[in-house]
């Protein structure tokens, strides 16, 4: 695999597998690449939620807007140039606030062979 760069613009955002809310995914590396993770951007709309069970091991960086992210041990909040890292087994929900939030994500293992399909 060769060293690439990747922009908001690349990313085919797709709405996150088996869900309504006005949440999508755009996967830029994933299994197909023959890379060891995924890679992407995620946009929430305002006031969306999604309740997972994580499958991976999976770190999102807010780029903008502001994301909840709940799990048994509590809720941390998370604005643009923060990092919130959801450990594998963990279930959460995240709530984007009232002008949604856009992130990047890497998980390991990729994303679509642990279960999902998309990203997050």
């Amino acid at each position: 695999m060769k060293v690439q760069k990747f922009s908001l613009s690349d990313a085919s955002m797709e709405r996150s597998p088996g869900q309504e809310a006005d949440i999508f995914a755009g996967n830029l590396v994933d299994e197909r690449h023959g890379g060891p993770v995924t890679i992407g951007y995620g946009r929430y709309g305002p006031n969306q939620v999604l309740e997972d069970a994580i499958a991976v091991d999976d770190t999102m960086i807010v780029l903008e807007g502001r994301l909840s992210v709940s799990s048994a041990d509590g809720t941390v909040e998370a604005g643009p140039g923060d990092i919130v890292y959801m450990p594998k087994g963990n279930r959460v929900t995240i709530r984007s606030h009232e002008q949604g939030a856009v992130t990047a994500y890497v998980t390991y293992p990729h994303w679509r062979t642990a279960g999902g399909e998309g990203g997050q």
